[in-house]
């Protein structure tokens, strides 16, 4: 179950030494760098495109997958490279330290200030956050549909702590993942239905011509 805002602002104030909000997704740690770098885009797939405009995202189908079912037909491998929008990181950082000022009581520090040491937690939440919702929005936007439960669950393939290092909030943030997901139908663009419908009663019209031409 994902954390609110408010539990983590409560999460914060019972330990600052971790930060591990609960999430809907898996984080694979890849790198100890102090600059994070992209992973390596993988070979082979199909590159899709987007049903509704993600601006600075690429998406491939890997191809169908056995590691998971799905009573909405086959299960594919999909990697996304995507930005999480510098703005809505921001909200979620301004959100989680009101959260957390409203009931910090820290020993040192006046009621309802945030220690030094815990701005950096927060941040981390904040990126995090930000990288889910973009994640959502891409399974939306290229006309997917998410599974449930843990298989539904997404890869991320940079290092969340080294992303943060140096981060400033406010700025765009890079990423690339891969999920499961199944193709949504109902999402998909038609293939010009109206035009195909079109061409078919010309045809007809033009059939019935000739043959009202060869009985006279």
């Amino acid at each position: 179950m994902r954390l609110s805002t408010a539990a983590i602002a409560c999460t914060l104030l019972s330990t600052c030494s971790a930060f591990a909000p609960q999430q809907n997704m898996a984080f694979n740690r890849l790198s100890q760098l102090n600059a994070y770098e992209l992973k390596a885009e993988p070979e082979g797939g199909d590159e899709i495109d987007a049903i509704d405009t993600m601006d600075g995202s690429r998406m491939k189908n890997m191809g169908i997958t056995t590691d998971a079912k799905s009573d909405d037909g086959d299960v594919y491998t999909f990697w996304l490279t995507a930005e999480a929008p510098g703005a809505l990181v921001k909200k979620f950082r301004v959100q989680v330290e009101k959260d957390a000022s409203k009931n910090a009581n820290f020993p040192g520090f006046r009621k309802g200030q945030v220690p030094p040491y815990a701005q950096p937690q927060m941040t981390m939440f904040a990126v995090q956050e930000g990288i889910i919702k973009t994640c959502e929005a891409a399974v939306n936007a290229y006309g997917l549909k998410a599974l449930s439960g843990s298989e539904g669950s997404v890869e991320v393939h940079e290092d969340i702590k080294d992303i943060c290092k140096g981060y400033k909030v406010g700025t765009d943030v890079q990423f690339t993942a891969t999920f499961m997901a199944t193709i949504d139908p109902e999402k998909q663009a038609p293939e010009e239905p109206e035009e195909a419908e079109e061409i078919k009663e010309e045809v007809e019209e033009i059939k019935e011509e000739e043959s009202e031409e060869a009985k006279e």
